[in-house]
């Protein structure tokens, strides 16, 4: 399927690994330049390489925490006019919620809530100026159904699910979509990082925490970025101007409700 992007300019944040660059990856496929954000530097030069030579496009990699002001600053410098953002941070560990003091929680908030929303106010003029704009936010299917020991990003990501839900009605008739993306248990350095603090703290090895929380899923395994990017990049399309607003589980089936 053309989704009738090709030639579209993307931000795409945090997507030097993972989920990020899962969804970099495929904008790329689809002919969308990209300009890409982390701060691991060898690894965000490593990932813009492999998608420039893999797909041709226009990938620009900048080093910045896109928390900050200066971050922000420094990739919408590289591109002042996205068509696309894709939204993502990464998120608080885990953590018992009593050990939680204000400025980590602070600082979780802002990391997955303040920060999407203000990226979002510096881009969303110019696309309802252009009558096109994409913008995907990676929440968690932590929103939905609680994680021990997410609290914290669960909570900040939830806020930031109510606060753009208003706000998604008031652009849809210019042809701007706002849309969150639910990930279950994707096969990534955070999955890794919380299937490795759990078989620690219960005295388990990794691979019996892995298997089973690959048994509870109703597809019986993890999913990859590569197809969690395919989704993000069918929102960013020309085809999915009429959903707008909604949060889409991906999650193989591990929520589970009839609606």
């Amino acid at each position: 399927m053309d989704l009738g992007i090709k030639g579209r300019k993307a931000i795409v944040c945090a997507s030097s690994r993972g989920l990020g660059k899962g969804c970099a990856m495929a904008l790329a496929q689809n002919g969308v330049s990209l300009v890409l954000n982390g701060r691991d530097e060898a690894a965000l030069n490593a990932t813009a390489e492999e998608i420039s030579k893999s797909t041709g496009v226009s990938v620009t990699p900048v080093i910045a925490d896109i928390s900050s002001a200066e971050g922000q600053a420094a990739v919408l410098a590289a591109c002042p006019q996205p068509d696309i953002l894709v939204n993502n941070n990464g998120g608080p560990p885990f953590r018992d919620f009593r050990e939680l003091d204000r400025t980590s929680m602070l600082e979780g908030v802002t990391m997955n809530m303040v920060t999407p929303i203000e990226l979002i106010q510096k881009v969303i003029d110019h696309m309802i100026d252009q009558r096109f704009g994409r913008i995907v936010n990676i929440t968690s299917m932590s929103v939905k159904m609680p994680v021990a020991g997410l609290d914290l990003s669960s909570g900040a990501r939830a806020g930031l699910t109510a606060f753009l839900a208003g706000v998604a009605r008031t652009v849809a008739g210019h042809n701007v979509t706002i849309n969150n993306i639910l990930p279950g248990y994707f096969d990534t350095d955070r999955l890794r990082g919380g299937v490795a603090a759990w078989a620690e703290a219960n005295k388990m090895s990794e691979q019996e925490v892995a298997a089973e929380r690959a048994a509870q899923v109703p597809a019986k395994r993890f999913g990859s970025p590569e197809e969690f990017g395919q989704v993000c990049a069918f929102l960013c399309s020309v085809h999915a101007g009429y959903v707008t607003g909604q949060s889409v589980l991906l999650d193989g089936g591990l929520y589970n409700s009839a609606f």
